[in-house]
């Protein structure tokens, strides 16, 4: 049986440029490790009903599972560079939402 997919959003303001970018250059290769993709970011998302989500950049990744993107999370490595998140950014949310189970 195939794993259900997982995705994460994250919603940040990004307070310090610099520490940012930091995040950013290690960001990748720890994604990629655990199967995760980098699927868009916006920041200036639109709204189309409803309450508009807080300011800042929202983010989409996916990942193979809810376990895997926990496991990227809990990561010591990732947990180590998102100290870098954490000193540039006003983090709003990251929330994982869980796929649909495949059909059939």
């Amino acid at each position: 049986m195939a794993e259900t997919p997982a995705y994460l959003i994250a919603n940040l303001v990004i307070t310090d440029a610099s520490e940012y970018r930091q995040y950013e250059k290690g960001f990748f290769p720890i994604l990629k490790r655990f199967g995760g993709e980098f699927m868009t970011f916006d920041d200036a998302p639109l709204t189309l009903e409803g309450s508009a989500p807080p300011e800042g950049r929202l983010i989409l990744f996916k990942f193979p599972s809810a376990e895997v993107a926990q496991a990227w999370f809990d990561d010591p490595e990732y947990q180590a560079l998102s100290e870098h998140r954490r000193a540039g950014t006003e983090l709003k949310h990251l929330t994982l939402v869980h796929g649909l189970p495949p059909r059939g």
